[in-house]
């Protein structure tokens, strides 16, 4: 049977994270969860630790001292999980802005349909998001447009944090040149695996908006994002060298 893991950043999410264990750990398939919890003053930590004695072979949480940021907290879980043999690894929001209900549909993507990453992608056919400010929604859409055109990248949702990797991808790309640390670590991940050769699939969702807690976005996220994205075109992107 496929070991699956999935990684879950967490900072304040104390009034999602149990809902969202508890869904995840409902679908079928037995799919393992790792935390990767920033210090949370909130008592998230609390309670993940409290699921653990529930959950004890399939619930893991590292936690690190203070908020040190999406990408860094991804990176550590994939070390983690590649060290751990797990064979699909998934990147997912604690907030349910990511419908656990979609994640077989992303492992079948990879698991049945040839795909080396599996995005749920809220661009790929149209504009799929809910409760979000218009705004808001341009800025998102119009910045995958603006990576799609720089980076010459196939992927309508350049910026998607609802992915399921096959672990030879993360096996490969060299994730200690990682640079960008927010949501251009997204941009990042998916442009290595593009030029590294492996297979891309979007898969539609419907993206809403968090209904508890709050939102980590902020404008300096986007800024990274823009100028990241034209020193990532200039970049040679190589194999992991062992």
């Amino acid at each position: 049977m496929d070991r699956k893991i999935i990684i879950i950043p967490t900072y304040n999410e104390k009034e999602n994270i149990e809902k969202i264990i508890r869904a995840v750990f409902a679908l079928e398939g037995e799919y393992h969860i790792l935390v990767i919890e920033d210090g949370s003053p909130d008592g998230t930590a609390a309670i993940v630790k409290s699921l653990q004695k529930e959950f004890p072979e399939r619930l893991f949480m590292i936690e690190r001292q203070g908020k040190l940021g999406l990408g860094t907290a991804y990176l550590t879980g994939f070390k983690w999980s590649v060290d751990h043999e797990y064979d699909y690894i998934f990147e997912m929001d604690a907030d349910f802005s990511h419908n656990p209900d979609d994640v077989p549909r992303l492992y079948k993507a990879c698991s049945e349909e040839g795909a080396d990453l599996a995005i749920g992608s809220r661009y790929c056919n149209g504009i799929s998001v809910i409760n979000w400010p218009i705004g808001r929604v341009i800025m998102s859409y119009y910045a995958s447009v603006y990576v799609r055109t720089v980076l010459g990248m196939k992927v309508y949702d350049t910026t998607a944090g609802f992915k399921c990797y096959r672990r030879k991808v993360l096996q490969t790309i060299d994730l200690d040149n990682v640079r960008m640390k927010g949501y251009g670590f997204q941009i990042e991940m998916k442009y290595s695996t593009y030029k590294l050769g492996f297979k891309i699939q979007e898969v539609p969702i419907i993206f809403v908006d968090r209904k508890e807690g709050t939102s980590k976005m902020s404008s300096g996220i986007f800024g990274e994002a823009f100028w990241g994205v034209l020193g990532l075109k200039m970049r040679k992107i190589r194999p992991k060298t062992v």
